[in-house]
Order: C-alpha cells, then structure tokens, then sequence
C-alpha cells in the first residue's frame, strides 16, 4: 500500500483527509470508540470542511446500531469535575453514577459543551437523576445522542 506524505503544516482536516486509512481510524476512535462509526467516516474521505465532516458524523451516530452503541458506551468514561469539588459531591455523584449503571449496565454519558466549571457538578447530578427515570430503550437513545454530542465535540477539538 501506498502512502502519502503529509506536509507538518497541512490543516488538520488535510492532515485527516490524507492520512492512512488506519491512522484515520485510530484519530475517530479517540472521538467515538465504534468501529462501524469510524470506518463509515473513513470510507467517504476527503471531506471539503468540518461542516461536512461533522454532518458526516451526526448522519453515522444517528445509524449506530444496538451492538455499535454498546461497544461505544463500554469505552466511555466518567465525566470529571472540577479539582475544586467537595467531598460531599462526589459521594453523591458516585452513588448516582452506580445506580445508573446498576440500573442500564452502561457508564452514564453527557456533554458538557458550553458548560462553565460552576455550573458542571449541578448539571450532572441534575441529568442522572432524570435519566434514572428513563427506561432502558428511551435511555439507549438519549445516551446515543449525548455521544453524538460528545464526538462533534471531539472532533472539532481535534480537527
């Protein structure tokens, strides 16, 4: 296989466009761990801007199948909190982060785009106490577009 050198000044989404379609992979699989995902948003490379990329994107989480929202959600992790937060609060979010994962057998996922540092413990106990009433299909997708959020978000950081 031929590959192509890519310029160290090229734009990132140059850089993306251009790169193996291995190392394509590995750079998507930092923003949304399905390999249905990234290998759909590989595969039609090269994207002329990130709008397209990011509606390339939406268009493939919104597709994820059952098992490609399972192997998604099993790589996600905790949100974090700011180093600043109380003891208390974090006994309290562990015990709402165990019940939900008791309760869908999945790590709760949220994006906090936009979110100041004050705002992000109360938006997060908030959003897992609600979604503790879901049941389990109506929770499927809202996680499925909190990762949707989450790989936008990704991916523009990282492109």
């Amino acid at each position: 296989m031929q590959t192509r050198a890519t310029p160290a000044t090229a734009a990132p989404l140059e850089r993306f466009n251009t790169a193996t379609a291995a190392e394509a992979t590995q750079a998507l699989l930092a923003c949304l761990h399905s390999r249905a995902w990234a290998h759909r948003l590989v595969a039609h490379r090269p994207y002329p801007d990130l709008p397209a990329l990011l509606a390339a994107a939406d268009e493939a989480a919104y597709d994820l199948s059952p098992d490609d929202l399972t192997e998604a959600l099993s790589a996600e992790t905790l949100p974090t909190l700011p180093e600043d937060t109380y003891a208390a609060a974090h006994t309290a979010l562990s015990a709402a982060h165990a019940a939900y994962e008791s309760r869908f057998g999945h790590v709760f996922v949220i994006c906090l785009d936009g979110l100041s540092p004050d705002e992000t413990l109360n938006h997060v106990l908030t959003a897992i106490r609600s979604r503790l009433n879901n049941d389990p299909d109506e929770e499927r997708l809202v996680a499925a577009e909190e990762l949707r959020r989450l790989a936008r978000t990704r991916l523009t950081s990282t492109l």
